[in-house]
C-alpha cells in the first residue's frame, strides 16, 4: 500500500508544481495570456515586467510555496507510515523534482511554463532550510550587484548543490539539487545568450 501512496504523492507534487500561477494572475488582473507578452515566460519576472510589481511578488511567493508544499506533504505523509528514513528521503526528493518539472512543463498550459527557479528554491527550503537560505542569499547578492534576475537565478542554481554537499545533506538531496540546478540553467539558455551578448534586460528595464 505504501507504494501506491508514494505514487499518489508524486502525482500530487507534479500537479502542485504545474499550477499556472503567472498565467492565472495575468488573466485575472489584465485579461491577457502572459505567454504572448514580454519574454513569453509565465514566471514571476515576466509577470513583474508586464503586469506589475505586486503581481510579480504574488507569483514569486506562490511559486516558491508550490515547491515547499510538495516536499512537506510528502515528508508528512511518509512519516505516518513509519517507513525507513531512506525511502522517505527518496520520495521527498522525487516530489521536489516533479514539482520543479511541473512548473516548467505544466499540463494546464500544453506543457509550457516558467523556468522553475522560485519553485526550485521552495523545494530546497523544504529539504534543507539552511541551504535554501544560503541559495537565496547568493541570488540576492548577485541580483543586487547586477540587477539581473537571470544572472541571480543561474548563480543560485550553481551554488545550491555546492551548499548541499558542504552542509553534509543526504545523497538524494544533493543529486536532486544538482539535477535541478542543471535543469534551471538549461531553461535559462536564451538568457545566457543575451548575457554573453550584453543585451539581457535588467529588472525595471524593457
Amino acid at each position: 500500500m505504501v507504494w501506491w501512496i508514494a505514487v499518489g504523492l508524486l502525482v500530487l507534487a507534479y500537479l502542485l508544481g504545474s499550477l499556472p500561477t503567472g498565467y492565472v494572475v495575468a488573466k485575472l488582473l489584465k485579461g491577457i495570456d502572459i505567454r504572448e507578452h514580454g519574454s513569453g515566460n509565465t514566471g514571476a519576472t515576466n509577470v513583474f515586467r508586464v503586469v506589475g510589481k505586486q503581481a510579480g511578488i504574488t507569483v514569486l511567493v506562490i511559486d516558491l510555496l508550490k515547491g515547499l508544499t510538495a516536499v512537506l506533504i510528502a515528508r508528512f505523509v511518509m512519516a505516518q507510515f513509519g517507513d525507513s528514513l531512506t525511502l522517505s528521503t527518496w520520495i521527498q526528493t522525487l516530489a521536489g523534482l516533479l514539482a520543479i518539472l511541473g512548473h516548467s512543463r505544466s499540463v494546464w498550459l500544453n506543457f509550457t511554463g516558467g523556468k522553475s527557479a522560485a519553485t526550485g528554491l521552495g523545494v530546497i527550503l523544504a529539504l534543507a532550510w539552511p541551504v535554501g537560505l544560503g541559495t537565496a542569499a547568493v541570488f540576492g547578492l548577485v541580483f543586487g550587484l547586477s540587477r539581473t534576475v537571470s544572472l541571480g537565478s543561474i548563480s543560485a542554481a550553481t551554488a545550491a548543490p555546492i551548499l548541499m554537499f558542504l552542509t553534509g545533506q543526504p545523497l538524494p538531496f544533493i543529486l536532486l539539487v544538482l539535477l535541478g540546478g542543471i535543469y534551471v540553467i538549461i531553461r535559462h539558455r536564451s538568457n545566457i545568450s543575451r548575457l554573453l551578448a550584453g543585451t539581457e534586460p535588467k529588472l525595471g528595464n524593457s
